[in-house]
């Protein structure tokens, strides 16, 4: 709790800011990692149902909104007294305000985890979406065996590899992971067009679609459900307050977010034009489940396996990182007058464990990322994201903001809702039709 504000404030670290400011680059390599996770795999897919032309439209828009609404956040930040996105909350809604951050933050950020172990049982063991087959790395090395199988492969590399790394009391390596994070995406990136291009060379390249294909009604609400995917994408507003304690001014925050956004938004797109020309209508919903089959030659079979365990390895050591924080969260909320999580070694077992078993069984039972992120992104992430920022700018405590602020945080936060509401009934349609 904060003795000023007298809030929950598990996002801030526990000491207090280092005597030398953090760079600006580091910021840079920390928001980049915060918005770049699972969210690339899915890219791709948001061309299929988009089109180009549309899907660069929206990811350039959302990013924009992204950047108006951490500006928004930072204002009101240095106008009160609080430090935490939930502190600023509870000074324009109170209790309820700071609650309703921490749900979402909870929600977020265990969707994601749930999406990091998704994506890392379709590296290992395949998956079979619409009935297509697609081997994992090590069906294709070992063949089909029970102990390769999603369940026990999961289950290895939750015990013997993240549990380790879950029961850290510390997290310190964060500057490091995240630059690591960047590296891999952009990897990943670089990896993909070498491929498309060759493609391209070899006229394999399939065409992209430039605008959707509307065959129906129904076809054009499928557009919406594309939205909560980009922004979800680009969720990273949990963040911003523990990166910007740390620099020297708050105008560098700003000017790390737009460094970043731009950044994302750009390796964004080219994955998703790579990616289409790669695989064109056949791309699923996690890209990475695609390239089993990409090549026949033994170069691009490596390139291949290079990519898909390269950002699984990324997923596996970013999952601590987004469980560290989750658990947190998690623990201010149930036990605000309790010990610090840390130095209560019982709770902090069965939490940890807790979160542990409910990925673990979420990630089995609900094998396709694209629900998850329609899901987060429908929720959550947009309120995070542009409900919030929004409603802080209208609420106006502190008499700061102008008839354009106001403007535009009605039209984010109505723009929000509107898409949010389409895209959860559309889903709910579809569920109850298949």
């Amino acid at each position: 709790m904060s003795p000023e504000t007298d809030q929950c404030v598990p996002l801030l670290p526990e000491k207090k800011s280092p005597a030398r400011p953090a760079s600006i680059s580091g910021a840079v390599f920390n928001v980049s990692t915060s918005i770049i996770g699972a969210g690339i795999m899915s890219i791709p897919a948001t061309l299929k149902v988009l089109g180009a032309v549309p899907a660069f439209v929206l990811i350039v828009a959302i990013a924009w909104l992204a950047d108006v609404s951490v500006e928004f956040l930072m204002r009101f930040t240095h106008s009160g007294e609080a430090t935490t996105y939930a502190g600023v909350m509870k000074e324009s809604f109170g209790k309820v305000g700071s609650v309703a951050v921490q749900v979402c933050v909870m929600i977020t950020n265990l969707g994601c985890q749930i999406i990091y172990l998704i994506i890392i049982g379709d590296v290992l063991s395949g998956s079979q979406p619409d009935g297509s087959v697609h081997l994992g790395i090590l069906q294709e090395w070992f063949g089909v065996c029970w102990w390769n199988s999603r369940e026990f492969a999961l289950l290895f590399i939750l015990a013997f590899v993240m549990l380790p790394l879950v029961l850290l009391r510390r997290v310190e390596s964060l500057r490091f992971s995240s630059a690591v994070s960047v590296l891999l995406a952009v990897v990943f990136v670089a990896i993909s067009s070498v491929l498309a291009i060759s493609a391209l060379l070899e006229g394999k390249a399939k065409s992209p679609r430039l605008l959707p294909h509307l065959e129906n009604p129904s076809s054009f609400f499928n557009l919406f459900t594309a939205i909560p995917v980009i922004v979800t994408a680009f969720t990273f507003h949990f963040n911003v307050h523990p990166i910007s304690s740390e620099l020297a001014k708050p105008s560098y925050m700003i000017t790390a977010v737009r460094i970043s956004l731009v950044l994302c938004a750009s390796i964004y797109f080219a994955i998703g034009i790579f990616g289409y020309l790669l695989f064109g209508d056949s791309i699923m919903a996690d890209i990475l489940v695609n390239f089993d089959r990409n090549s026949d030659s033994a170069i691009g079979s490596l390139l291949n396996d290079m990519v898909r365990l390269s950002y699984a390895l990324h997923l596996v050591l970013v999952f601590p990182l987004l469980n560290f924080s989750l658990r947190a969260n998690i623990d201010e909320f149930l036990f605000p007058k309790k010990p610090i999580l840390a130095s209560d070694t019982p709770r902090f077992l069965w939490l940890t464990l807790a979160l542990l078993v409910i990925s673990y069984l979420a990630a089995i039972a609900f094998p396709n990322i694209w629900y998850f992120f329609q899901f987060l992104g429908s929720t959550s992430a947009v309120c995070l994201a542009f409900i919030f920022p929004g409603a802080i700018v209208l609420r106006d405590v502190h008499g700061i903001s102008t008839g354009k602020d106001r403007i535009l945080a009605g039209a984010m936060v109505g723009m929000a809702a509107i898409t949010s509401t389409i895209a959860i009934s559309t889903n709910i349609y579809s569920l109850s039709r298949s």
